[in-house]
């Protein structure tokens, strides 16, 4: 019995018949060649692993393919978030071990974009092509890799930027909670300058913010106020039981240098005792509770300003920007420039003079002027501002800014701020127009708590009276009408005076020569408006 071996079929000897020209390019006409290389190109543009599962290889397409559907859930997921809880979805972005994790996987994801689009190449093999082809599909392949891969790796760039300004400039602790329904920060422009003793804050506002509908007003209180009280139960009362009140040695931006030199023993747990001092003082004299504070080195400011790319405001009065001490006395050169009236753009430089000139006015006109500036920065800290300008905004902040606010918590005050643009800022100064001049001096704590409240809990309007009924009815008569008189002959005019001169109109070059002759009842009498501002 003889076996004989199965006969091979002569189709199995030979190659796979090479009719599928996406996978098996070799024997596809030049068209289809390039055709081919686009529609892989577009795959791997719109679902990454889909070029190496229909012409490459499969194991790696279905790995990508799997992180691609991962990376798909995860946007969706936040888009969701977004809609219904904003908060939370910022929460993850500030949160520095939330933060850290999205920067891990958006570099990861950038680099594996650009590694399909790097196989995805070797699979189109630009060498079938034709040669005015495989420069076209070259540079389509550059544009879309900077397109998807560099725009995740920026994203993951600024996002650790932003996540080592958060860690630079803010503090690490327990969540604060709202009180009496509100958040209240002490916000403090500080300067520590060559002719100084040590820090002294010289723009002091409190913040206040309602925690639900982000309301926000602003209570500005004169550097120059003495005789602060303290909060209940403040360190402060065993060095100043009857309130801050030595004087014009005691005004309350001197508290500050005061602690931190002299009682820093008080706080023996803050990072900065002067700055816990000052959060005492402040909710003493407005009646708040103030739970955390900013602290802005002004002679810092004017970098952020610029990050910003300017701050645009409307301003009401001219501003000086005051020239240079006159040794031994207390006046100064003529000023070395002006800020004029009306709708502007200030740099940095100009916007720190704006918040801080004080020459020929009161106090409370620059603490009205600080106010505006604030009001305008938040107007103008739109997202699409923050994102094209966050790296300088970043470099800038972690420059000037410091603060005790925890930093898991910045996406619900990040929420809060946004809440807040769609409400008109309240604002209130201790002082003119609000208060009289004397209350720096002599603060009348219980009328100042009271204007507080009414600002942040205004009382319901009073339902309108109802309008009193017409005399007479339908039912009777009509009154008549009244008789009507033909008015006597209009006296003659008496003959006009002479026109008194006209004053001169109000220049720069005539504001300067008045500085120069020194006419200070003038210049007062003329800037007295200069307090006047609103966002641009």
């Amino acid at each position: 019995m003889s076996f004989s071996s199965p006969k091979v079929s002569r189709a199995s000897n030979k190659p796979p018949v090479l009719t599928d020209p996406v996978r098996y390019p070799e024997s596809a006409p030049a068209p289809m060649r390039s055709k081919r290389a686009w529609l892989l190109l577009a795959l791997t543009l719109l679902v990454p692993g889909s070029a190496q599962v229909v012409a490459g290889n499969k194991r790696l397409g279905r790995l990508a393919l799997r992180c691609t559907l991962v990376a798909w859930a995860l946007v969706i997921a936040a888009v969701v978030l977004a809609l219904l809880n904003r908060e939370a979805l910022l929460n993850l972005f500030t949160n520095p071990l939330t933060s850290l994790a999205l920067v891990v996987l958006l570099a990861a994801a950038a680099a594996g974009w650009a590694i399909m689009f790097m196989n995805t190449l070797a699979i189109i093999r630009p060498s079938l092509l034709a040669p005015g082809m495989r420069g076209l599909v070259a540079a389509a392949l550059v544009v879309l890799m900077v397109a998807t891969s560099g725009t995740l790796g920026y994203g993951a760039y600024l996002l650790n930027t932003g996540r080592n300004a958060i860690g630079s400039i803010f503090a690490s602790g327990p969540d604060m909670k709202p009180v009496d329904g509100r958040y209240n920060f002490l916000v403090m422009g500080g300067d520590a300058g060559a002719q100084r003793i040590g820090r002294r804050p010289d723009s002091i506002i409190v913040v206040s913010v309602d925690a639900k509908t982000g309301q926000a007003a602003t209570i500005s209180i004169p550097r120059n106020l003495q005789n602060a009280r303290f909060s209940p139960g403040s360190p402060l009362w065993k060095a100043y039981p009857d309130g801050y009140n030595c004087g014009d040695n005691c005004i309350i931006n001197f508290l500050y240098t005061d602690v931190t030199e002299n009682h820093k023993d008080l706080y023996p747990h803050a990072a900065d005792p002067g700055a816990e001092a000052m959060m005492d003082a402040a909710g003493g004299v407005l009646g708040l509770q103030i739970q955390g504070y900013v602290l802005v080195d002004m002679a810092g400011f004017s970098k952020l300003i610029d990050a910003l790319g300017g701050v645009k405001i409307n301003a009401g009065g001219w501003v000086p920007l005051t020239g240079a001490d006159i040794p031994g006395t207390t006046a100064h050169e003529p000023p070395t420039g002006w800020i004029h009236p009306g709708v502007q753009t200030l740099d940095g430089y100009h916007a720190l003079w704006y918040a801080r000139s004080r020459q020929w006015v009161l106090e409370y006109s620059r603490s009205q002027r600080q106010q505006c500036i604030q009001q305008a920065l938040l107007k103008q800290m739109d997202p699409a501002t923050v994102l094209t300008k966050f790296n300088a905004i970043a470099d800038a902040g972690t420059k000037v800014i410091e603060s005790d606010l925890p930093a898991q918590q910045l996406g619900s005050f990040v929420s809060l701020a946004l809440k807040a643009k769609s409400h008109d800022l309240k604002r209130l100064t201790i002082g003119p127009p609000d208060f009289p001049v004397e209350f720096s001096t002599y603060p009348n704590f219980g009328q100042i708590h009271k204007r507080v409240q009414d600002l942040l809990n205004p009382p319901a309007p009073k339902p309108a009276a109802p309008a009193p009924k017409k005399s007479g009815t339908s039912a009777g008569p009509a009154a008549p009408a009244p008789a009507t008189t033909t008015p006597p002959p209009a006296a003659p005019a008496a003959p006009s005076a002479p026109a008194a001169p006209s004053a001169p109109a109000v220049t720069q070059q005539y504001l300067q020569q008045l500085a120069i002759n020194g006419n200070d009842e003038m210049l007062t009498m003329l800037l007295a408006n200069n307090g006047t501002c609103s966002p641009g």
